[in-house]
């Protein structure tokens, strides 16, 4: 499963959404910082067909998880220079235009 939180701020709609196992963990790799925050990730849990549904009505999108980033490269939402990993776990970010 994948959890999901939509975020609405000034007319923009942030889509949080990370692999549901990954849910209150934090990763780290030399600099780079993970921080799965139950505060910002969570919210309910969807399939990732739900999931598709979602990136199309949202502004930004950070994305947390294989299951997860793959649903977006998949989607044509992210592209693989896009993603980052940080300890193993991979991470996007992308502007809606």
């Amino acid at each position: 499963m994948i959890s999901a939180r939509i975020h609405t701020r000034s007319g923009e709609r942030l889509l949080a959404a990370c692999d549901a196992e990954l849910l209150g963990m934090s990763f780290s790799e030399g600099e780079k910082r993970l921080n799965v925050s139950k505060i910002f990730y969570g919210g309910e849990e969807i399939t990732e067909e739900q999931l598709k549904e979602r990136m199309k009505s949202v502004t930004v999108m950070n994305l947390v998880g294989e299951r997860t980033v793959t649903v977006a490269l998949a989607s044509g939402y992210v592209s693989e220079e896009m993603v980052i990993t940080v300890n193993g776990v991979k991470h996007a970010q992308a502007v809606m235009m």
